[in-house]
């Protein structure tokens, strides 16, 4: 499966932003969904994640009640609605399709989009 992320912008403190990750190729239902984010010199780290089914979510405690991952299975299209941005929400946001293991582990998924820039302005 191939993700193609967009979405990410400049935004002040506050605001809103929503991510959009479209999957390419077959069985995009069997797949485990998350996004991650990144900052220069840092690891990757677990933002949000959604089941195959949509009927599950998880989110990192640093998001949980400002952040929803939603998904779209007839769209091939996981979703990213982020509220109440803060500046240390500023990173490098990457969408994730996995199969198999836990939904908050980076090495659950085999197959990353190309990241899109958010920053979040004091």
């Amino acid at each position: 499966v191939q993700l193609q992320a967009s979405g990410g912008g400049l935004v002040q403190a506050g605001g809103s932003l929503r991510l959009s990750c479209a999957a390419s190729g077959r069985s995009f239902v069997y797949y485990s969904l998350g996004w991650f984010r990144q900052l220069p010199g840092r690891q990757r780290e677990f933002v949000a994640a959604i089941s195959r089914s949509g009927s599950s979510t998880s989110y990192a405690d640093s998001v949980k009640g400002r952040f929803t991952i939603s998904r779209d299975n007839a769209k091939n299209t996981v979703y990213l609605q982020m509220n109440s941005l803060k500046p240390e929400d500023t990173a490098v946001y990457y969408c994730a399709a996995g199969i198999r293991g836990s939904m908050i582990e980076r090495s659950t998924y085999g197959y990353w989009g190309q990241g899109t820039q958010v920053t979040v302005s004091s």
